[in-house]
């Protein structure tokens, strides 16, 4: 990966961490993602091995989170990837894939280098597109993506 798949558009800022609590509610919500509360939100910067969101500059010179993404992880050889979201207004600019290559090249830069790296994610119909053109496969038959909701 070189660094011109990580080029954002003019007035787009990419950080390392994660919006705060309100803003990553609304940008799940604005998003499409499920709705989650409060308490839910609150454990995403603690709970996660690595999280990256952009930001845009705006009209009023406030920028604001309108894309996001982490990896829930051990850091050694299995990672997930989570919380991939961009807002409406701010889709079709190539942001998703910036934000995933991040993620990527994160995991690529920190995971131990004797082993290979597992890397998982639940792609929603949006997003296949994305996944497949970094590399993704389906993974049916050999495995199958389940859940439990309690």
């Amino acid at each position: 990966m070189d660094s011109h798949d990580l080029t954002l558009p003019l007035g787009y800022t990419i950080h390392h961490g994660y919006p705060s609590v309100p803003q990553y509610l609304h940008l799940r919500l604005s998003s499409g993602l499920s709705p989650k509360t409060s308490s839910q939100a609150a454990a995403v910067s603690t709970g996660s091995w690595y999280g990256c969101y952009v930001t845009f500059d705006g009209v009023n010179g406030d920028p604001q989170p309108i894309g996001m993404g982490r990896v829930i992880g051990d850091g050694g050889w299995y990672f997930h990837i989570a919380d991939m979201a961009i807002h409406p207004e701010h889709q079709k600019k190539g942001l998703g894939d910036v934000i995933l290559k991040t993620l990527l090249r994160e995991i690529r830069n920190r995971a131990p280098t004797d082993g290979k790296p597992y890397i998982s994610l639940l792609a929603d119909k949006a997003g296949r597109r994305l996944y497949l053109k970094n590399g993704f496969v389906e993974s049916a038959p050999e495995e199958m993506g389940m859940v439990l909701e309690l």
